[in-house]
C-alpha cells in the first residue's frame, strides 16, 4: 500500500493558546504535518514563503490587519497554498471578502475537532467547506462579490446558470449543498473523475474560481 502524503500546514493565529491547541491536534493526527506556525500577516509571509505549505490555516482577526487583508500576500509567498479561514467572525461581509480574496474556506472556530480536520482534508482535495452557520450569509456573500460588476445598459442581464448542461446544473446543486466530488459520484453514479470535469466546466462558465464562490452563487440564484 502506498503511503498517503501528509498534508503540510501553516497556522496563523495571535492567540498563543490557541495556536498551540490547534497545533497539538494536528500533530496528534498522522496525516498532518504543521511546518510553521505564526502569531501575525509579517511572520506569516515570511513562514509561507520559507515552508511552501498545503494549507494555511488563517485566523482573521491579526495585529494591525485582517486575515482576509493578508490573503493576497500569502498567495504571492506561497502560490500552490490553499488558505482556510479559521475565525470567530459571523460577518457576510468578512465572508464575501474571503471568497474574493480566493480562501477556500471559511470556519468558525466554534467547529469541533473532527469537523476541521474533515474541512482541512477536504480543502486540500479541491472541495470547498464552510460552517454550517455560514450556509444562510451565503446569499449576501455573492451579492457582495458581484458589486462594481457593471451590465451593458439597454440589455436584459443573462443568467449564466442557463449556459449550464442538465447535468452540470445537476452538480451545481449539490456543490450548494456542501457535497464532495466523491459524494456527487455516488448520488449521480458516475465517476468522481467526471465529477470533476463537469466542476471545472461550471467554474469556467460562471466565470468564478472557487468551488466556495460556486455554492454561493447556486444558493443566491436559488433565492
Amino acid at each position: 500500500m502506498t503511503e498517503q502524503k501528509q498534508i503540510r500546514v501553516l497556522v496563523v493565529d495571535d492567540h498563543t493558546l490557541l495556536r498551540r491547541g490547534v497545533i497539538a491536534l494536528l500533530m496528534a493526527d498522522p496525516r498532518f504535518l504543521v511546518v510553521a506556525e505564526a502569531g501575525d500577516a509579517g511572520e506569516a509571509y515570511r513562514r509561507a514563503a520559507e515552508t511552501q505549505p498545503d494549507i494555511i490555516l488563517l485566523d482573521n482577526h491579526l495585529p494591525g490587519v485582517k486575515g482576509v487583508d493578508a490573503l493576497a500576500g500569502l498567495k504571492e509567498a506561497a502560490p500552490e497554498a490553499r488558505v482556510l479561514m479559521l475565525t470567530v467572525s459571523e460577518d457576510a461581509n468578512d465572508l464575501a471578502a474571503a471568497l474574493r480574496g480566493g480562501a477556500r474556506g471559511y470556519l468558525l472556530k466554534t467547529v469541533d475537532s473532527d469537523a476541521m480536520t474533515t474541512a482541512i482534508v477536504r480543502t486540500m482535495a479541491g472541495e470547498s467547506a464552510i460552517s454550517p452557520e455560514m450556509t444562510g450569509k451565503l446569499v449576501s456573500a455573492f451579492n457582495a462579490l458581484q458589486n462594481g460588476v457593471k451590465v451593458d445598459e439597454g440589455r436584459p442581464e443573462q443568467n449564466p446558470i442557463r449556459d449550464l448542461s442538465v447535468r452540470e446544473a445537476e452538480i451545481l446543486e449539490h456543490i450548494a449543498q456542501g457535497r464532495t466530488n466523491k459524494e456527487i459520484a455516488r448520488a449521480l453514479n458516475i465517476a468522481e473523475a467526471t465529477v470533476k470535469i463537469h466542476v471545472q466546466h461550471i467554474l469556467r462558465k460562471l466565470k468564478l474560481s472557487s468551488r466556495v464562490q460556486a455554492a454561493a452563487y447556486a444558493v443566491a440564484h436559488a433565492a
